[in-house]
């Protein structure tokens, strides 16, 4: 061994610049592909300012978030926090912003004036909107006239925009080849998938192998990252966990459909800590650990890059109308952590 070493070269500044840039690069840490998502105070009357949001996003070293409405009081505080933001349209201005005007307004109002100094990613145009309902007629407009303000104020190569959809979109998952959108999804979501691949933007979709176990009777330890044995075979790729799954069977789904050149952000992800028998401080804080680990890589389909993840969510909410829905915090509105977890 001491005669191999002494035959090496010592590498250049140069060469250690370039090694380091490609270990640390956004591809090959999980630190800068995970985000937390924040409800703002509508969904609790107990949290902390705006301004202690950011601080402890700061201090746990989190570099993004996702918002679900713009408003004054947390844009002021982004402003040169270097925080990422994924900045929501709620589903009730969907209809509003499908007039070109109107999507105009919101994007000066709500992203132009803070645009200089607020990390803005992502516009998502809607969250979960049902492709059934009244409301999924409106996506699309709104998605193309929001996109449309974007390129005239001339951030269109900074922000993308999309829309946050959810798994139930899909009408077979399992296994993930056979992953396709159902009949009732496909009218809605492929003229949305058609915008995403023109314009480069990623789809934004909301993972949660909780809801699976929850209703789908899905193995709890396949759904915690904890299975020892392969649960799916799949061909050629073994499945372990649910998430890997539940991602690529919407990969497939997208492949079917054109868009097997999009990305996937998971824009959503979590475990509640009560409100039920799954629902532990246990099974969560395993989810949240084993999960922040494990999208450092991709999946058996999408291998070796980091998947870009947004942990649902910063805080527990006491004004959700489900128990369920009031304890997926990551935090006590206290702001002491729930769980011991590492976002570096």
């Amino acid at each position: 061994m001491a005669s191999f070493y002494a035959m090496r070269k010592k590498p250049s500044m140069v060469a250690i610049l370039l090694l380091l840039g490609l270990l640390f690069s956004p591809e090959h840490t999980g630190a800068q592909s995970l985000g937390v998502c924040y409800g703002g105070q509508g969904n609790a009357n107990n949290l902390p300012t705006e301004s202690e949001v950011v601080s402890l996003c700061t201090t746990n070293n989190i570099g993004r978030i996702r918002i679900y409405s713009p408003y004054t009081e947390i844009l002021q505080v982004l402003r040169d926090s270097n925080i990422d933001l994924i900045v929501g349209v709620p589903n009730d201005s969907l209809q509003a912003l499908a007039n070109l005007s109107a999507a105009a307004d919101w994007v000066q109002r709500n992203i132009k004036d803070y645009s200089s100094n607020v990390e803005f990613k992502y516009i998502a145009v809607g969250n979960e909107v049902n492709p059934t309902s009244e409301t999924a007629q409106f996506v699309l407009p709104a998605m193309q006239n929001i996109y449309k303000a974007i390129t005239d104020a001339g951030l269109q190569n900074q922000i993308k925009v999309s829309t946050a959809v959810d798994t139930n979109l899909l009408g077979v998952f399992d296994p993930p080849s056979a992953g396709a959108f159902s009949d009732n999804a496909r009218p809605f979501i492929e003229p949305i998938i058609s915008f995403l691949v023109s314009n480069g933007a990623p789809l934004l979709a909301n993972i949660y192998p909780y809801f699976r176990v929850k209703y789908n009777n899905q193995p709890v330890p396949y759904a915690l990252f904890t299975a020892t044995e392969v649960v799916v075979h799949d061909g050629q790729l073994e499945y372990r966990n649910l998430f890997d799954a539940l991602m690529d069977a919407l990969y497939s789904a997208l492949e079917k459909r054109n868009g097997g050149s999009l990305k996937i952000v998971v824009s959503e992800s979590g475990w509640p800590s009560a409100g039920g028998a799954v629902e532990t401080i246990e099974n969560a804080g395993t989810y949240y650990r084993n999960l922040i680990n494990h999208v450092k890589g991709g999946t058996p389909k999408r291998p070796a890059k980091a998947i870009e993840t947004y942990l649902f969510a910063l805080f527990d909410e006491n004004l959700k109308t489900e128990e369920i829905e009031r304890h997926f915090g990551l935090f006590y509105p206290s702001k002491q952590p729930k769980y011991n977890v590492n976002f570096n």
